[in-house]
């Protein structure tokens, strides 16, 4: 009997993408199958089961695909955190590097209420800036950080070790070795 297809087995390596040396790790592919898509927002949530959270907030750009449909799940809200300038009225900002540069990210003043329970959700943790970013964002705000939630996971870069050196709970479901 053939094994059961892992989450890892729907996502597509494109090579020298975006940069040559660099192997994509492309979800899309994981997005448009409906068992795929099912199997990995079950395994985010599985680690959470019974465990209240108030708000899923979504890192740019695919963290709001997963992230809605975790937030839908757990009856939670959605809070995207976004790039500089695409969220309308007051925000708060964070900076942060990343391997070519500088980025910023920010978040509605009032989305996190002091207290409140959340959960990060995106696709990829590489260096963990973007996540750390959000989570200073978060924190800031009084939010309660319970856990970080990625599909994939490229170690090689310490991401997690990053996320886990400030406190967080870090879930992954799959790895991929190299950049």
């Amino acid at each position: 009997m053939p094994a059961q297809p892992q989450v890892r087995d729907y996502i597509r390596t494109i090579v020298d993408f975006p940069h040559e040396g660099i192997l994509f790790r492309d979800v899309t592919t994981l997005f448009a199958d409906p068992r795929g898509f099912r199997m990995a927002i079950d395994q985010l949530l599985h680690p959470y089961a019974g465990v209240r959270f108030d708000k899923v907030i979504g890192l740019e750009a695919r963290g709001f695909i997963l992230g809605g449909a975790v937030a839908h799940q757990l009856s939670a809200g959605f809070v995207p955190i976004r790039k500089k300038g695409k969220l309308p009225g007051a925000v708060i900002s964070e900076e942060y590097t990343l391997e070519y540069g500088e980025a910023v990210v920010e978040i509605h003043d009032e989305a996190i209420q002091p207290g409140e329970k959340v959960l990060v959700v995106d696709d990829l943790l590489a260096t963990g800036g973007t996540a750390e970013a959000g989570i200073k964002l978060i924190e800031r705000l009084g939010g309660e950080i319970i856990g970080c939630a990625f599909i994939v996971d490229l170690p090689e870069l310490g991401g997690r070790k990053k996320l886990e050196d400030m406190g967080m709970d870090v879930h992954v479901l799959c790895e991929f070795e190299g950049l």
